[in-house]
């Protein structure tokens, strides 16, 4: 028994040989003219493919490194703002306890004025009592006096006493 009539006995797969039977010639000439004209057409289509996706690399590598730029500018601008955040919120500061110490001073100059104020106030008043006490006191004195001087001063005693005053008064 040979291979073949095995195969072909039981049904299922088996080899023929037969050249015109097969289209062996047919599938050759298929196969060669694939061979010669598909590099030519499937080449084509290849080269343009590689021609877009190499474009399309070229594209994203242009804007990755606009990208870049951009990213390494933005930071730039980041860490400049960053800075003159910082030199706002210092200065910020600063102004801050100046006027809080400018408000500080004002108020003790205002306390200082008003305590002085007050203690001119108070001498002034203390004058103008002591003046008034002074002017009553003479008052109740001369009045006292003058009750008094009558009964004790006689013509003689009022003549000298006069005389005296005047002494005194051209004296002075």
């Amino acid at each position: 028994m040979t291979i073949p009539s095995l195969f072909a006995s039981h049904g299922g797969f088996g080899l023929n040989l037969n050249v015109f039977e097969t289209n062996i010639v047919n599938l050759a000439i298929v196969l060669f003219g694939l061979y010669k004209f598909l590099p030519n057409f499937l080449g084509s289509i290849l080269e343009r493919r590689r021609a877009i996706i190499l474009a399309d690399l070229k594209d994203a590598e242009e804007r990755l490194s606009s990208a870049t730029a951009a990213l390494s500018q933005a930071q730039q601008d980041l860490a400049a703002a960053q800075q003159k955040a910082e030199q706002i919120r210092v200065d910020g500061k600063a102004r801050a306890e100046a006027i809080r110490l400018d408000s500080e001073k004002r108020t003790i100059d205002e306390m200082a004025r008003l305590k002085q104020g007050a203690a001119a106030d108070l001498d002034a008043e203390a004058s103008r009592v002591s003046n008034q006490l002074r002017r009553e006191a003479a008052r109740l004195a001369i009045e006292k006096a003058l009750a008094t001087l009558p009964g004790k001063l006689n013509a003689e005693a009022q003549a000298r006493l006069v005389d005296q005053s005047i002494k005194t008064l051209g004296n002075a």
